[in-house]
């Protein structure tokens, strides 16, 4: 009863504040489809999503531990400088999403604060991609405090803890312009289990995804008509598109649907852009060796239906994370990176025309094998190691 009259409170505020939002000035702001068009985004992935050094990557621990600000090299990486974002933007790429883990730079738990400190290299990141024109997606990424508890014993203490940390870096950032968009949570899901979510589990996240926004719309500014964009369960879409698994939220009066975007990611087929088992995808490639069964019809198809479920209905559409992981085997390494190459033109090419943003996915990792998704060399100046994957990107995007 405790819990559930806190929640009501927070909810009478987020609404006093949103009838002042409402009277302040606004800089004109562009809709999400109007943000996403045209968009081809590169993930800056494996470093400001990054645990504590020394901490486990699956704890919900909420706090700001010793050398917490550190966190961004945790898993290997170099520190990230403006020349990352340079060649990022010399390459083609146009806009870029930045995984962020808030939980290890909590200094107040009960507001949660967010670390001085950790806001800073944040907003000076973001502030060179702007300085390079780029569009920039910020999130909440492995809080597994809420990615992993998607529970109604956990709701209303989650959705109150998100608003408070989604209240905190939204007013850090009100005054940004267009260019900078939010993005509520990540994959949300039960600890290893990445398959069809329970009816309670869709609730959760429909929950988390009207309570960010509502708390961000409630900071103002900029904040009133910022593209924001909402997730499906494990930003899967099969696990949004179908049975309205997905409810759309409901924005502040004025705004309709038309500033909200929905996320998912895609690796699909899996089994040839992540699990590795087959080496070839598409029709024109039958005579190299086995295909995946799912084709570019597959997901032509699929992209359609999103346009019709979503896109009809003035909500923009952005694919947070997609890529093919490096795997070949000897002798057929060239034709097996042309087919790479094949598969991004295609993926891009078909995105882009529907209107959808794109983010690949890059961890910084070389080789054969799964989790292989590197394209830029961080270690070595920036040098593009993956140059089937740019020039599959790049092809028909410029």
């Amino acid at each position: 009863m405790r819990t559930r009259t806190k929640f009501l409170f927070l909810r009478v505020i987020i609404i006093g504040m949103l009838t002042f939002a409402n009277t302040i000035y606004c800089m004109a702001q562009i809709t999400a489809k109007q943000w996403n068009k045209d968009v081809v985004g590169w993930n800056l992935g494996n470093q400001f999503e990054c645990s504590a050094p020394g901490q486990d990557g699956e704890s919900m621990a909420i706090g700001n531990p010793e050398l917490s600000i550190k966190a961004e090299t945790a898993w290997g990486n170099p520190v990230v400088t403006k020349k990352v974002i340079k060649a990022v933007k010399d390459a083609g790429f146009n806009a870029i999403r930045i995984p962020i883990r808030w939980q290890c730079h909590i200094s107040n738990a009960q507001a949660m604060s967010i670390d001085k400190a950790w806001m800073k290299r944040i907003k000076e990141v973001v502030d060179w991609c702007l300085d390079y024109d780029l569009k920039v997606i910020i999130n909440t990424h492995h809080d597994k405090w809420l990615e992993g508890r998607p529970f109604q014993q956990y709701k209303e203490e989650n959705c109150q803890k998100l608003a408070l940390l989604w209240f905190n870096i939204a007013s850090e950032f009100a005054s940004y312009d267009y260019r900078l968009a939010f993005a509520g949570t990540n994959e949300v899901h039960v600890k290893d289990n990445w398959g069809k979510p329970t009816a309670e589990n869709l609730d959760v996240q429909n929950a988390y995804n009207q309570t960010f926004i509502d708390i961000v719309r409630a900071t103002g500014g900029n904040n009133a008509k910022r593209h924001l964009i909402v997730q499906t369960y494990v930003c899967n879409p099969d696990f949004g598109i179908n049975n309205n698994e997905f409810i759309i939220p409901t924005d502040i009066e004025g705004n309709g649907n038309n500033f909200m975007s929905v996320e998912f990611h895609y690796y699909n087929p899996w089994d040839y852009a992540g699990e590795c088992k087959y080496y070839f995808w598409g029709e024109p490639y039958k005579q190299y060796g086995e295909v995946s069964p799912s084709n570019e019809k597959s997901m032509t198809d699929f992209f359609d239906k999103v346009t019709n479920t979503w896109g009809a209905k003035d909500l923009g559409i952005v694919i947070g994370e997609w890529g093919v992981t490096d795997h070949y085997k000897s002798g057929q390494m060239d034709i097996i990176h042309e087919n790479m190459t094949y598969y991004c033109t295609t993926f891009v090419a078909e995105a882009r025309k529907r209107g959808f943003s794109t983010f690949i996915w890059d961890n910084n990792a070389f080789g054969s094998g799964m989790e292989k998704f590197g394209i830029f060399d961080r270690e070595r100046g920036m040098k593009i190691k993956a140059d089937w994957i740019i020039k599959g990107v790049m092809q028909k995007n410029n």
